[in-house]
C-alpha cells in the first residue's frame, strides 16, 4: 500500500484520513477480491466502492463551491432549496435555479459515481 500525496492536515499529520481510506479500499479491490470468490468477494467489492466514495468525499473541498451555488439563489442550504421549489416559488427564476440544481447533481455525482455526468 502506497500513500499518494494529499492535502496536508497538519493536526493530524499523514497519513491523512482520506489516505487511510483509499489504503483499506485498494486491499479489499486486490488482496481480499484475489484470494476470495462468491459472496465474500462481492461483499468485498461493494466494502471497497463505499471506501472510494468516502476517499473522494475526504478529498474534494467543494463545501465552499455548494454554499456559493446556493447563495447565488438565495438559499443557504438544499433543504430550503426544495422548500421552495415545492412551493413554487421559484417559477420566474427557473433558468438559475435549474443552472444552481445542475451544479449540485454535479458535484454528488463528481463524489458518488465520477466520470457519470460525462456518459
Amino acid at each position: 500500500m502506497t500513500f499518494e500525496a494529499a492535502s496536508s492536515n497538519p493536526l493530524h499529520g499523514r497519513p491523512t484520513a482520506a489516505e487511510l481510506v483509499g489504503a483499506v479500499a485498494e486491499f479489499l479491490e486486490t488482496d481480499v477480491r484475489e484470494s476470495t470468490a462468491g459472496q465474500v468477494n462481492f461483499h468485498a467489492r461493494v466494502a471497497a466502492n463505499v471506501l472510494r466514495i468516502v476517499e473522494r468525499e475526504l478529498l474534494v473541498d467543494s463545501a465552499d463551491d455548494v454554499t456559493g451555488v446556493l447563495a447565488g439563489v438565495g438559499f443557504d442550504d438544499e433543504a430550503q432549496l426544495a422548500a421552495a421549489i415545492r412551493a413554487g416559488m421559484l417559477d420566474e427564476r427557473s433558468g438559475q435555479v435549474q443552472s444552481a440544481l445542475r451544479a449540485l447533481v454535479s458535484h454528488r455525482l463528481s463524489v458518488a459515481h465520477p466520470g457519470y455526468q460525462n456518459e
